[in-house]
Parts: C-alpha cells; sequence; structure tokens
C-alpha cells in the first residue's frame, strides 16, 4: 500500500490502535496529525511515530470538545496542507452492569464515541472535498454487533452502534463526493483500554483467558486491526464503502463450541 504524500487524522492517536496505525502510515508515507486527551502521552507517540517530527504532528484535545475537531482540522492543513483521510479510534471500555450505569456515565461514551465521531468527520469532510475525496475509517466494536453476558456493556454497545451507523449514513451521503466510510469491527484487541480496570498483575492472565472465546485461538493484536484500517483507507479499497468489517477472530461468524 502507498500513501505518499497523504495526511492522514487519528483521533486517539496517542496510544494503541490509533499509534499503531500512526507508525505504519509514516513508514508508508504519510504525514499524521495525532489526537488524544494526554498532552505528555501524545508528545511521546509523536516522538516514537517519527523522531524527526517531519512527518507527525500532536494535536492535544478532548474530542468530546466541538472546538477540539476543528483545531485538528485547522492545524493539519496548516503543517500539511490538507487531509485525505480520518480514522476515529477514540473508545473507552469498562464492563459495567446496565442497572449500574449512572447519567455521567453513559454521556462519556456516547460523547467520546459518538459525538467524538461525528464532528470530526463534520471538521474533515470539507477538506477531504477540496482534495477530491478521501476516506474515513472508525474502530468499531464486536459488541455494537452481539451482547456478550460475560462482559455487559450496554452504554458502550449504544454508542458503537451509533458509529457503526454514523458509517453508513456518512458513506451514502458522501459518495458523490468520492469520499469512502468504513468500520472495523474488533472482538478483544489487547490495548491499553484494559489496563483501565483490570489489576495490573491479573491482565495478562484476564487477556489470555478470552483466547479460546475466538474461533481463531487468539487474542487480537494492534496489527491485526492496522492491517485492516490502511486496507480500508488505502486506494486498495477503492469500491468499498459503507462496511463494517469484522475483525474479530472469527467470533461474529458463529459459535464454535
Amino acid at each position: 500500500m502507498n500513501f505518499q504524500g497523504k495526511v492522514a487524522v487519528i483521533t486517539g492517536g496517542g496510544s494503541g490502535m490509533g499509534k499503531a496505525a500512526a507508525i505504519e502510515l509514516v513508514k508508508l508515507g504519510a504525514n499524521v496529525v495525532i489526537n488524544g486527551r494526554r498532552e505528555q502521552v501524545l508528545l511521546a507517540a509523536a516522538a516514537e511515530i517519527d523522531p524527526s517530527g517531519e512527518h507527525v504532528l500532536a494535536v492535544a484535545g478532548d474530542i468530546r470538545h466541538l472546538d477540539t475537531s476543528k483545531s485538528i482540522a485547522e492545524e493539519a492543513v496548516k503543517r500539511f496542507g490538507g487531509i485525505d483521510i480520518l480514522i476515529s479510534s477514540t473508545g473507552i471500555f469498562k464492563p459495567t452492569p446496565f442497572l449500574a450505569h449512572t447519567e455521567e456515565d453513559f454521556y462519556s461514551y456516547t460523547d467520546t464515541i459518538v459525538k467524538g465521531t461525528f464532528f470530526a468527520a463534520q471538521a474533515v469532510i470539507p477538506e477531504m472535498i477540496k482534495r477530491g475525496g478521501g476516506a474515513i475509517v472508525s474502530v468499531g466494536s464486536m459488541w455494537a454487533e452481539q451482547a456478550i453476558g460475560a462482559t455487559p456493556s450496554s452504554a458502550y454497545s449504544a454508542a458503537m452502534a451509533g458509529r457503526h451507523a454514523l458509517t453508513r449514513n456518512l458513506a451514502i451521503e458522501f459518495a458523490k463526493d468520492q469520499i469512502r466510510v468504513n468500520t472495523v469491527a474488533p472482538a478483544v484487541v489487547e490495548t491499553p483500554v484494559y489496563e483501565s480496570f483490570v489489576p495490573e498483575d491479573q491482565l495478562r492472565t484476564v487477556l489470555d483467558s478470552f483466547n479460546a472465546f475466538h474461533p481463531l485461538g487468539r487474542i487480537g493484536q494492534p496489527r491485526d486491526m492496522v492491517s485492516a484500517i490502511l486496507f480500508l483507507a488505502s486506494d486498495e479499497a477503492s469500491w468499498i464503502t459503507g462496511t463494517i468489517l469484522p475483525v474479530d477472530g472469527g467470533v461474529l461468524a458463529g459459535r464454535h463450541s
């Protein structure tokens, strides 16, 4: 895949799948703008993505706020001249029983996942139109397609379902502008999100316990997701839009035991 001269904006680009995608995009010739809430984490990620600083720009800010999306787009255009790709990989995940969710908790999911995706796309699409098209790839979730009893996640699932719905709606509305919109839907992938609710000394055991849940026998790694994300963002996927692509080790294919 060739991303020479392309400009990619990545929300949630300071860690996990977002950072992994940024690293590969720079290797393949792209300039990347990464966003996240924690400025020091974001700056450290930028230094790792491109030590020269020539092909990466960090724009810190909370994607839940409309001004953040506007700022990201403005800084991307100012530094690199335009925007070709948007990867929305923001998310929070903490299994919580339905009756235990509070209003504040509920909005933390919808604001981060749905609102952040909606307004980030609204900020970058006009710039994509100026360049004759572009590609938006979001990181959705298997939980938006299937409920898992062991991990009650109603607020998270509802928010991710919103991200999936946006994928189809934007794909139809902006097909005329040659802007393709797709989403990858992972199952359990080893990212820092699990560190937020699993004790460090139990993390390895907990993650490994999910291996058998996946028909292919293992949990996912960020590199598994990056391959799918970059394909959908590339010209090789020029006739694919409005798709929710499961990248889940076979979970959504059916029960294997």
